[in-house]
């Protein structure tokens, strides 16, 4: 059966939270290690903002750290005096120093406590500026301006958008307590949506960020709730008879996939996200699960033991030939949890290599597969809005943490707390207002 092959099955009570032994501090942030990077990387001197001593937070810090961890980046000496104005920059200076760009600043403590920041990005070797702006803040904004400053940063030298905005939300034990937390996407700021004696599994963000569908086992039996982040308010989308499990969004945010044992067996249903409008999707003797929407929204891929063994297949959620499903993977004898990336042209998902779970991308033009990772036990992957990295949970000394790797395999980094297990990670989309 898929439910006890599949160990990281995020629609009942599995091992992983049976292991859940130890505890930690709700509020403690998370500990980043970082192994490996690309083979080409881009070099960037971070000179200390000026004055930002005089702050709670290190801009420069935040912003040097931010774009470490993606493996694109190499930070070059920057010791020296602070540098203000463009002006004073002496450029075959940084270029002996192997920099490509330059990020300078400073920081301006205002009469009624909020904070003028200034910056310039400039390009070393053309000696031109990339990008410069002022922006004042509340001091408690700090670290989410250095994240978009980061975000800048990382748009203006790699045309691609940055994520360093984005937050996450994962699921951690502390004692006899399961807490769904929220917190920046470097694992800062975190903070408890939920806590409750029984296990929360499967959180999902809504497009837009402003909710998150999980599971809560606190009436001691699985049920689906979506909660509204700014107000805390939740409602029960999906509380059938027997088992309510792994939500999915529609990409539009109007509707979920669910997975149901209401008709018999684990099936997949579509409900409006009020919980409204009940459908049945997926029709099959054995166990559908793991929905996840296209980024279409004309089709699901989900994790399906109808052949056997656990497998990716894909229907549509519309039409004739919706619940025809459509085998994907053929590698191996088990391969689960899949998570189309942001563009729709392929999934990440775990794959069992030999006695290891890993994580696991397929083109779905091509279908060949690439191993990521190469740790024991992988699970729950899911991809930044930019599907340049890949959220993660998995195992280190029997313990469970959170890792994000490259999309090509090339960079990974450990986010870890100071005790204790975190799981069920989910990355969440990038803010509204950039």
């Amino acid at each position: 059966m898929l439910m006890r092959s599949h160990q990281s099955s995020r629609h009942t009570l599995t091992l992983a939270f049976l292991l859940w032994l130890t505890s930690m501090p709700l509020q403690a942030a998370l500990d980043i290690e970082i192994f490996g990077g690309g083979a080409t990387q881009i070099s960037i001197a971070i000179t200390p903002f000026a004055t930002e001593e005089k702050l709670k937070q290190s801009i420069t810090a935040i912003v040097a750290a931010d774009l470490q961890r993606t493996g694109l980046f190499r930070l070059v000496d920057s010791s020296g005096p602070a540098l203000r104005d463009p002006r004073q920059i002496v450029y075959p200076d940084w270029k002996n120093r192997g920099a490509d760009a330059l990020l300078i600043g400073s920081t301006v403590m205002l009469p009624d406590g909020r904070v003028e920041i200034g910056f310039h990005l400039m390009d070393v070797a053309k000696q031109v500026q990339l990008f410069d702006h002022t922006i004042t803040v509340p001091a408690d904004r700090l670290r989410a301006v250095a994240h978009q400053i980061a975000d800048i940063i990382y748009e203006r030298l790699t045309g691609d958008v940055g994520v360093f905005s984005s937050r996450i939300a994962y699921v951690m034990k502390q004692g006899n307590k399961y807490a769904l937390q929220v917190a920046d996407a470097d694992g800062f700021n975190a903070q408890s949506i939920i806590e409750y004696g029984e296990p929360i599994i499967s959180p999902a963000w809504s497009p837009d960020g402003t909710q998150i569908a999980y599971v809560s086992f606190e009436n001691k039996k699985p049920v689906v709730y979506v909660q509204t982040l700014a107000t805390r308010a939740r409602k029960a989308v999906a509380n059938f008879k027997g088992s309510n499990s792994a939500p999915a969004w529609s990409p539009d945010g109007k509707k979920l996939a669910v997975v149901l044992s209401l008709q018999g067996g684990s099936q997949i249903f579509l409900i409006n996200a009020d919980g409204s409008g009940l459908q049945r999707l997926s029709q099959s003797s054995g166990i559908d699960t793991e929905p996840n929407f296209s980024p279409d929204g004309q089709s699901i891929i989900f994790t399906s033991d109808r052949g056997g063994s656990p497998q990716i297949y894909r229907m549509l959620v519309a039409g004739v030939a919706s619940g025809t499903a459509e085998r994907l993977t053929f590698e191996g004898s088990y391969n689960v949890s899949p998570h189309h990336s942001r563009d729709g042209k392929s999934f990440t998902f775990v794959h069992r290599n030999g006695a290891r779970f890993n994580v696991a991308v397929q083109d779905l033009a091509t279908r060949q597969v690439q191993l990521l990772t190469d740790s024991r036990f992988d699970e729950s992957p899911s991809p930044a809005p930019n599907d340049r990295m890949i959220l993660y949970a998995t195992e280190v000394k029997g313990r469970g943490i959170l890792a994000v790797v490259s999309s090509d395999g090339k960079t990974r980094q450990e986010l870890s707390m100071q005790a204790g297990d975190i799981r069920e990670p989910a990355w969440g989309p990038l803010p509204r207002v950039r």
